[in-house]
């Protein structure tokens, strides 16, 4: 199941699959507030297949040129026509940036799960 939600195997969504940061975080159905401004834009996340249930993120994911917010979250979201959100949740503790700073998730700490 992770490998497929993760666009690991052949019938998965469409990829790449996009990190999207949040200012406000969502629930179960409806989306969280994405960032806006700046030279924010989605990134794209690579990660290695699911072992014992569990992956993350292989590289950093670098946002730079962000506009000033405070990032409470993450969203991940297939390449579809019509985006859809595959997984959403918070940081362990917010991240404030300025304008034109650059958010960075280090390889390894977007920790992805099925339990």
């Amino acid at each position: 199941m992770l490998d497929w939600i993760l666009g690991l195997s052949s019938t998965a969504p469409t990829t790449p699959m996009k990190v999207a940061l949040v200012t406000a975080n969502g629930t179960d159905t409806a989306a969280g507030a994405e960032v806006t401004g700046g030279s924010y834009a989605r990134q794209t996340l690579t990660v290695g297949a699911a072992s014992s249930g569990a992956t993350s993120n292989s590289a950093d994911i670098v946002f730079a040129g962000m506009p000033a917010a405070t990032v409470v979250g993450v969203e991940i979201w297939d390449s579809a026509g019509t985006p859809v959100r595959l997984w959403y949740g918070p940081f362990a503790a917010s991240r404030t940036v300025g304008a034109g700073d650059d958010l960075r998730i280090v390889a390894g700490a977007l920790a992805l799960s099925l339990s």
